[in-house]
């Protein structure tokens, strides 16, 4: 076992969970429909540069305006890209160089996986276009592998705030302007820190940043707001 691979199982959440990492001459012999299209061929490079240009194409032709901060950061530290699996489940491992020069690992999720018996199924139309479209074809998820936060999370783990005891409720300085039934975090800083959307007044200039120990804020770009140093954005990978 490899250095990369036991901290993959060090760090993953299930027991007694099965990690492989593949290498780029098994990517073909996936099933097909298992994975992305793009996928086979993309992550079937030998060429470690070929991979990432790859793979950060496909972010910019789904999302180039509103993660161009990010896909820029990209492609100044990224030094791989790998396809792995948790049991049946299959993701892209992220390499990326830090400012202190150590290796973050980020971990997106299959965009292929299915938002069945998850609790955004029946109001999946309901979220902005351009959230549907990160999940849809970039990843079901981006995140911190070890925190399993600062990043998008996936859906089956998206937060809805009505099914959650917020006691910052009470502290409020001012009234409530979202209705936490029809409220879901979309990107956890792991702190208690969210960026979440109210999907009755869906608009992804309405975004709201929640803390638990703090006053929100409303009203606010979905995407602009990891162009700023907000507390919920201490990734490393900034949009």
């Amino acid at each position: 076992m490899n250095d990369k691979t036991k901290f993959l199982e060090d760090y993953c959440l299930e027991i007694n969970a099965n990690v492989y990492i593949f290498q780029p001459c098994e990517i073909k012999k996936i099933p097909l429909g298992i994975i992305p299209q793009c996928w086979y061929d993309i992550l079937s490079r030998e060429d470690v540069d070929k991979r990432v240009q790859g793979i950060l194409e496909t972010w910019k032709k789904y999302l180039s305006s509103e993660l161009y901060n990010t896909i820029n950061y990209l492609e100044e530290n990224l030094l791989d890209i790998e396809l792995f699996k948790i049991n049946d489940k299959y993701y892209l491992l992220y390499s990326i160089k830090t400012e202190a020069g150590e290796i973050q690992y980020y971990e997106g999720g299959n965009p292929l996986d299915s938002i069945a018996e998850t609790e955004l199924e029946s109001v999946w139309n309901k979220i902005p276009e351009s959230i549907r479209i990160f999940y849809e074809n970039i990843h079901n998820g981006f995140y911190d592998y070890a925190s399993k936060a600062m990043g998008i999370i996936c859906t089956k783990h998206i937060t809805n705030f009505g099914e959650v005891e917020w006691g910052i409720i009470n502290e409020l300085e001012e009234s409530l302007q979202i209705d936490l039934k029809s409220t879901f975090g979309f990107f956890n800083n792991g702190m208690g820190g969210y960026l979440a959307i109210d999907i009755i007044n869906c608009d992804i200039n309405s975004a709201t940043l929640w803390f638990s120990d703090d006053q929100p804020e409303y009203n606010l770009n979905f995407w602009g707001l990891h162009h700023k140093n907000l507390r919920i954005a201490r990734l490393h990978v900034q949009t």
